[in-house]
């Protein structure tokens, strides 16, 4: 299957934005990272958005985790993209769906492939903002984690049908979701 997998970082958070969590698109591009099969990795950049979107559309499916509600949005300040809602698969929508309630990526990752993010959205925009290049580049390494373990977590959901999360206390095992996810 031909698809790219995204996820975004932001320059700035809901409380430095007129409307906060209703003005995503204010929020600015700090950093996306795809990946995709023929190209791997691929760092994108704020000057880079426009090309980005081009990318994306390119593809007939689009693979987020939270993107129908963070980063298309973010991104809808450089362009249209209306035309990738139809070809988004966000994981996380799908296991709310399922679930009845909102689960975390670093929960899906740590119960799915045993290791976790790396951070959280709100370290990475306290390293954004701080300008500092070894801080700026810890960002987009982040980001990055980001998309491995979703590739990680929406491979094993595929190959396995199904995806672990915690269950509802430390002493509970872990709950399988069954999923029916395409095949690459």
């Amino acid at each position: 299957m031909d698809e790219i997998y995204l996820d975004t970082e932001s320059q700035r958070g809901p409380e430095e934005v007129h409307g906060g969590w209703d003005n995503i698109p204010a929020f600015g591009l700090a950093v996306a990272i795809t990946w995709d099969p023929a190209f791997g990795f691929r760092e994108w950049f704020e000057p880079d958005a426009v090309p980005l979107l081009q990318e994306l559309s390119r593809f007939p499916r689009l693979v987020t985790f939270n993107g129908n509600r963070f980063d298309l949005p973010l991104l809808s300040a450089y362009g249209p993209t209306h035309a990738l809602m139809p070809k988004s698969f966000d994981v996380l929508a799908d296991l709310r769906r399922r679930l009845g309630f909102r689960v975390s990526l670093e929960d899906l990752a740590r119960a799915t492939v045993g290791r976790g993010k790396g951070g959280s959205g709100e370290q990475a925009l306290r390293w954004w903002r701080s300008g500092d290049p070894a801080l700026r580049r810890k960002v987009v390494e982040y980001c990055r984690q980001d998309v491995e373990v979703l590739r990680e977590c929406v491979g094993h959901g595929r190959e396995h049908g199904f995806v672990l999360i915690p269950g509802p206390d430390p002493a509970a095992p872990k709950q399988r979701v069954y999923v029916a996810w395409l095949p690459k």
